[in-house]
């Protein structure tokens, strides 16, 4: 072989080989997107539900340690995020700011109740729960009423599941395709070695001994290319958050590290399994066949 035959090949396996890390790395940089939708959906849906109001209105003439005892038993419950105490005169203020005008100096006196406002945790804050929590605390001597919508309850927990169906199927059908897409890509870069898996054959190599090399180059091009998408993705998340400010209040450490850990396993575990099958086909290819 001439020496300008030699360097071609090699600049043909080089070309070849940044060709699959590039399409591998792409692939992987629009599902690493993908599930940083998913992971910000379920913290703005958690959000959203964790801030449903829900007031416990008590009974006129109940003392302020009866109410700071009831308010302590239910921040030590394992379904209430927050509780907050609102006095007569925090509520007469609080309304008299929303009004524009002091009603007390209208009325002669204060006539609202002292109430605690709840706020539940995510997976409670739904109508069901909510109805079993409300019926528990109307069993209390101190409890007036409880206070919340019920249909804006049962509204946004309708949407959320909406969204959360449409999002999971664009997710299935998104991962079929890049795992589609990656199976082609590596199947081509190992179609142009198939006479070499041929030769090797030939001289006695076993079917695990031909598989070795490509399936590990495989794992570290999935490696490189989750890599270089996480930068990307990186990227994405600072750039984001320096035009949204908003979305600070939604990050969170363990879901960037779940993300980055999902998209390096997914790069290894897709670029293996499609070098694997991709070399065990040559491998059972008639010669006949390879020309073609």
């Amino acid at each position: 072989m001439s020496k300008q035959e030699e360097k071609y090949n090699r600049r043909r396996l080089k070309s070849s080989y940044i060709t699959t890390i590039v399409s591998v790395t792409l692939v992987l940089l629009m599902l690493g997107v993908l599930g940083l939708i998913i992971l910000h959906a379920k913290k703005l849906s958690d959000h959203v539900k964790e801030n449903i109001g829900f007031s416990i209105i008590m009974k006129e003439g109940i003392k302020e340690a009866e109410i700071i005892q009831l308010q302590k038993t239910l921040d030590a419950t394992n379904y209430v995020k927050t509780t907050e105490y609102i006095t007569k005169e925090k509520a007469a203020e609080d309304l008299t700011n929303d009004l524009g005008e002091d009603f007390i100096s209208f009325l002669g006196y204060n006539p609202l109740l002292p109430s605690i406002d709840l706020r539940f945790k995510a997976q409670y804050a739904n109508l069901d729960s909510l109805q079993t929590i409300e019926n528990k605390l109307l069993k209390n001597k101190n409890v007036k009423e409880v206070l919340y919508q019920k249909s804006l309850v049962n509204l946004i927990n309708k949407n959320l599941r909406k969204i959360s169906l449409i999002l999971l199927g664009f997710s299935i059908l998104l991962l079929i395709i890049a795992i589609a897409l990656i199976n082609n890509t590596i199947r081509l870069s190992v179609y142009s070695k198939r006479f070499l898996i041929r030769t090797m054959q030939l001289v006695g190599a076993t079917q695990g001994f031909i598989r070795k090399p490509f399936i590990f180059k495989s794992i570290m091009q999935g490696i490189y290319s989750a890599f270089i998408s996480i930068v990307f993705l990186a990227g994405i998340i600072y750039f984001s958050q320096k035009e949204l400010p908003e979305l600070i209040d939604l990050q969170d450490l363990n879901i960037f590290l779940i993300l980055f850990g999902t998209v390096i396993l997914l790069g290894i575990i897709i670029s293996s399994f499609s070098t694997f099958f991709a070399v065990k086909k040559y491998l059972k290819m008639n010669t006949d066949r390879l020309y073609f």
